[in-house]
């Protein structure tokens, strides 16, 4: 038994491919990773062991280094680090992160690519949205990293923080010319009628996995999907509301600000097509 659990904590983070004890894991204080919040990373989820559309999620780690200018290691190596973690992490997630590196006062701190498998949270059965403006948030105008996944997320937790405070679960992040964007680490979704609607790509909104997946489950299910510009009160109009992200899946939202939502039948249609389709990709 306890030659297992040290195999099984050899495999929960590996540095660059190597393994390392959890309480040893460590990267240089220099790297502008930390420094300065310059990286890039991804988070996939594993069912039983097995990652989910883990292509899907390196061809966006891709992405993200060309856009920020960092090279990653050969994308079939972190496939292989992020599989051999999962498959000791069981039902878990996985996190990769690739470091800037970069040399301060004369102290080289190499680029590093971080693997790490996580337990994952618990939420509760639906979400409650406090609006916030997010005037940091390009809302669609063009800039070198628009739509990439980096570590910079310090203005995405500052408004999870404030939401909290205000007694609700999460922010719902708003342009300045009030168009819905995103949550702080899910996309959002409604459905207005038979219509499932969410905010498109080129307001500079994360290419989510899980919502890429949610558009194709509505398809699945004979639901009408419409992808835009929409203003707030677009969605405190909808008959139904949901997050979408790799660890929340589909998750109904109740509320934003004062205004209540259902949680009904659509929504839970749609998380059941998503989780078929999950359960297929795994076959």
């Amino acid at each position: 038994m306890g030659g297992t659990s040290t195999i099984l904590s050899h495999m929960r983070v590996l540095i660059d491919g190597v393994p390392v004890e959890p309480s040893e894991a460590t990267i240089s204080v220099f790297d502008l990773g930390l420094q300065r919040g310059d990286g890039v990373f991804e988070v996939a989820r594993a069912y039983g062991g097995r990652l989910f559309d883990l292509e899907g999620h390196l061809a966006r780690l891709r992405r993200s280094a060309a856009q920020s200018r960092l090279e990653t290691p050969p994308l079939e190596a972190i496939a292989e680090w992020m599989q051999a973690v999962a498959a000791d992490g069981g039902d878990c997630f996985v996190r990769c992160v690739v470091t800037r590196g970069g040399i301060l006062n004369d102290i080289d701190a190499p680029a590093r690519c971080i693997v790490a498998w996580e337990p994952l949270p618990e939420y509760g059965a639906h979400l409650r949205l406090l609006p916030i403006p997010a005037p940091w948030h390009s809302g669609g105008e063009p800039w070198d990293l628009m739509g990439a996944k980096t570590i910079s997320y310090a203005p995405n937790m500052s408004t999870h923080r404030h939401a909290a405070e205000a007694g609700f679960d999460d922010a719902l992040l708003v342009s300045q010319d009030g168009f819905v964007l995103e949550g702080p680490t899910f996309t959002v979704g409604w459905f207005a009628g038979e219509v499932f609607e969410t905010p498109s790509l080129d307001l500079g909104i994360l290419a989510s996995i899980t919502r890429a997946e949610a558009l194709k489950a509505a398809a699945d299910i004979g639901v009408a999907t419409d992808e835009g510009r929409f203003p707030i009160d677009r969605i405190l109009a909808a008959d139904e509301a949901v997050a979408m992200s790799t660890l929340k899946e589909i998750l109904p939202i109740t509320a934003i600000g004062d205004v209540s939502l259902a949680s009904g039948p659509l929504s839970a249609r749609l998380a059941a097509a998503f989780s078929a389709r999950v359960e297929a990709a795994l076959q």
